[in-house]
């Protein structure tokens, strides 16, 4: 018997069996949830909006808002309900889609902030031929090849690791994350979405080392600025995109590569909270609200609502 026919749901690591904590939990799960969204609507809104943010650095903020805005809203309001209603289900389908969706966003994500280093890179170091390389098709091009890639990766992710015959349902996460998945598996085939899951973390080291030696190049570029201003602004567009990437990839690759545990871990949960929930809520302050037109985009948009409805 396939393991779908044999497991028809998964059950969710349960916060706690205290239905004040489980409120406790879907409050604070909402507020980060409602904070997320928030920020990243702004983002996509302004840009939308503001032909003046018609910019390739923009374009790639305005497609990171909307993976960020993906990859939690395809785990984060299915553990708000299960709180909410004191279950732990997702169905067989659901767990799927989860799986497939989040690797989908998360990938794209990934391989996106990899493109905007580069863009920043000739930004800071080939200004002069920064209109002609990044041109609205070379940008396009690039944007739809970050979104086909973020596919082939939920395809090939979810393929390998529901392939498996699964003995059993409980998941010790509170979505259907990978590891905790490969858990469950009871034949060596999971070996199979490991390999995959390694050979992920190679290409994605790739990108990491690209990002390295480009920041490199920028910050040497940027002590070359005679202008204090000029560095400051420099530093502080780019440090924040460091830092954040940073976060973003370690405690992926802790929370992915490492021997699962066998049972629940504080440490498993904290890293999975940090890689889904700190990148969203983090990219759209970074990034844009500490930037000037983005907040005048804002202003313009929020007068022209009120206007409105007036």
């Amino acid at each position: 018997m396939d393991n779908q026919s044999s497991i028809c749901g998964f059950l969710l690591f349960e916060f706690s069996e205290i239905r004040e904590l489980q409120i406790l939990h879907f409050l604070l799960f909402l507020i980060l949830y409602l904070a997320i969204v928030s920020g990243n609507l702004l983002i996509i809104s302004a840009v939308a909006f503001d032909h003046h943010l018609h910019t390739p650095m923009y374009f790639f903020l305005m497609n990171l808002a909307i993976q960020d805005l993906g990859s939690v809203s395809t785990i984060i309001p299915k553990s708000m309900a299960n709180s909410f209603n004191n279950t732990r289900n997702i169905s067989y389908s659901g767990c799927v889609a989860q799986v497939f969706s989040f690797v989908f966003f998360v990938g794209s994500d990934f391989f996106l902030l990899t493109i905007m280093a580069y863009d920043r890179y000739v930004a800071i170091c080939n200004p002069l031929q920064y209109e002609m390389v990044m041109n609205r098709q070379a940008c396009t091009q690039m944007v739809a090849g970050v979104w086909i890639t973020g596919l082939f990766y939920g395809a090939m992710h979810t393929g390998g690791t529901f392939a498996v015959p699964f003995c059993s349902n409980m998941v010790n996460q509170f979505y259907c994350e990978i590891p905790q998945l490969l858990k469950l598996s009871c034949s060596d085939s999971y070996l199979t979405e490991v390999a995959i899951l390694a050979i992920s973390a190679a290409i994605e080291l790739g990108c990491f080392v690209f990002i390295i030696v480009t920041y490199v190049l920028i910050f040497t570029a940027v002590l070359r600025i005679p202008s204090v201003q000029g560095r400051q602004k420099a530093f502080s567009t780019c440090l924040p995109h460091l830092i954040v990437f940073s976060i973003f990839i370690f405690t992926g690759w802790f929370a992915y590569l490492r021997p699962p545990s066998s049972t629940p871990s504080d440490l498993d949960l904290a890293l999975t909270v940090i890689y889904t929930f700190v990148p969203p809520m983090l990219n759209p302050i970074i990034y844009s609200m500490r930037n000037k037109e983005i907040k005048v985009a804002l202003a313009k948009l929020l007068a022209a609502v009120s206007s409105f409805q007036v």
